[in-house]
């Protein structure tokens, strides 16, 4: 049976918008890396029935190398670099760090793809990279953002685009549910050996535990696979038009629940992003 589009995609929004506000809640706690491992682990534990369900339990066997990698990529590095960026950033800014995905795979279409920059598409990248000026602010101000945390969030959706590219290349005969759930349990497994290394801050509450189980099932394992069931019926184009509503749950849930306030430059910095996004993106929806 169909899902209803619209409903779907605002649900999905939800979810990875409410991501940002559980890593803000319990980044700060638990660490990146041990957080990123519970969120990880548990959401590969949680999708692996449904692979077991299905018979692809071979298909996982078969492609875990390339899985691993695709893991550490798409999931372990990102998802880590994100969690750190919400040690000091909001959860809309670190949201809408994240929305420059796009913008990055232009970029990399340009360079390693032999795809044509037009002018549009390259208004589109310089836009958005003047948004990320404007929403970190100048330097010297007294109001910028840590540079720090802005670099993770910017290399995490790098690390997005490199990894929808190995993926594109190796993974395309994959079904998205082994996809997802070997990518996120290769992601736990590179992980594991740096636990070591990064003890607990601090001994965890249950806001904390519930963000995380929140963060592992619902903003990873629903999200996915709300995600794939969206992509089958209504294709890559429609869904990924989620990028413009996960900002908006992010900021207004970090302002509702974190008392996080909506600067000035967040907001003609957001705004620019998503502007540079619609415009580099636009040739492949035409």
């Amino acid at each position: 049976m169909a899902v209803p589009f619209f409903p779907a995609l605002i649900l999905l929004a939800a979810l990875w918008g409410g991501s940002f506000l559980f890593m803000r809640i319990a980044a700060p706690v638990l660490g990146p890396v041990w957080l990123i491992e519970l969120r990880v682990l548990l959401a590969g534990l949680v999708l692996l029935p449904l692979v077991l369900q299905r018979g692809q339990l071979s298909i996982l066997r078969r492609e875990w190398r390339l899985l691993l990698g695709v893991g550490c990529l798409n999931a372990a590095a990102p998802f880590t670099l994100l969690a750190y960026a919400s040690l000091e950033l909001t959860a809309g800014m670190t949201s809408i760090l994240n929305a420059t995905v796009p913008i990055f795979a232009a970029v990399w279409a340009f360079a390693f793809a032999a795809e044509s920059l037009d002018l549009r598409r390259g208004l589109g990248v310089g836009l958005g990279f003047f948004g990320v000026v404007v929403l970190v602010g100048i330097p010297g101000n007294g109001s910028n953002a840590p540079l720090l945390s802005v670099l993770a969030g910017l290399l995490a959706a790098a690390s997005y685009v490199v990894a929808a590219n190995l993926a594109k290349r190796r993974l395309t005969h994959v079904p998205g549910i082994v996809f997802v759930t070997g990518s996120q349990l290769g992601a736990a497994v590179v992980l594991m050996p740096g636990l070591a290394f990064f003890p607990v801050p601090a001994e965890p509450g249950w806001v904390v535990i519930g963000s995380v189980i929140a963060l592992a099932v619902l903003s990873t394992s629903l999200a996915f696979l709300i995600y794939f069931r969206l992509i089958q019926e209504a294709g890559p184009l429609r869904t990924l038009t989620v990028t413009y509503l996960i900002p908006v749950f992010a900021i207004a849930l970090g302002g509702l629940l974190l008392d996080e306030p909506l600067t000035l430059n967040m907001l003609l910095g957001g705004v620019m992003i998503l502007a540079g996004v619609a415009l580099a993106n636009r040739r492949a929806a035409a």
